[in-house]
């Protein structure tokens, strides 16, 4: 199995910004970290070999991003303003950075976006944010709501990067062509957030798929049963 280490400065976070490519060739699939997660932590908990058959067999291509988050909503240090603005920042990484390189030098117009934890917070809000560069969303165990990293503080940047909150009044017709995963557990601490998620995207008639299964912790053993059976929505012709 392939791994490529790339470093390179980002000039929308202004520092030097790391991540890690899995598979030579294949759909992108860009996987998030989990709460201020480093950019090699999917490979060291496993969740890269679950999908090791995909990628060997040149279906897949993953990439492996930083994360932002102790610059962003784990920084008690710095006024919630500012926080917000890192992680709008490292949105735009994501979007113009890794997106938009991985559209110009892939056939697919599209990418997956996926994360266990607050990687599924990251993947959502992308995915429902930038509707037309995202074909499939699998969130696993996902959290949604950031309101509690922002201490009561009001603004527009929170209200556009938290979903319950603005998916309501979205209108963009991707949603409706996205294929959309919640996997969660009865007894997942994210359990409630994936609820919500769910019924937001019930009402708005969004098909997805809330893949409930039972007795599993909020933990690395279930999400490396969900990732590969995911990957298996893909159509790879």
């Amino acid at each position: 199995m392939k791994e490529e280490y790339l470093k390179w400065f980002s000039p929308n976070l202004q520092r030097d910004v790391e991540m890690l490519v899995f598979g030579h060739a294949g759909y992108p699939v860009v996987v998030f970290p989990t709460s201020k997660g480093s950019f090699h932590e999917n490979r060291d908990m496993g969740l890269i070999k679950s999908a090791q058959w995909y990628i060997e067999q040149g279906l897949i291509r993953i990439y492996c991003p930083v994360s932002n988050d102790a610059d962003s909503f784990y920084n008690k240090n710095i006024h919630p303003h500012q926080r917000i603005q890192n992680y709008v920042a490292y949105d735009n990484m994501i979007c113009n950075e890794i997106v938009a390189r991985i559209r110009l030098n892939t056939p697919m117009a599209k990418v997956v976006m996926a994360g266990c934890s607050f990687g599924g917070y990251h993947a959502a809000n992308f995915a429902f944010r930038h509707p037309s560069y995202v074909s499939h969303l699998f969130s696993m165990s996902g959290a949604f709501d950031i309101r509690n990293f922002m201490d009561g503080y009001q603004h527009d940047d929170i209200y556009y990067n938290n979903p319950l909150e603005y998916l309501p009044g979205l209108h963009d017709q991707e949603l409706w062509e996205m294929d959309i995963v919640l996997g969660t557990s009865n007894w997942d601490i994210c359990f409630d957030a994936n609820l919500k998620l769910h019924e937001t995207l019930k009402t708005k008639n969004i098909n997805h798929w809330l893949d409930v299964r039972q007795n599993r912790q909020h933990d690395w053993d279930i999400w490396k049963e969900m990732f590969p059976h995911y990957l298996s929505r893909i159509n790879f012709n």
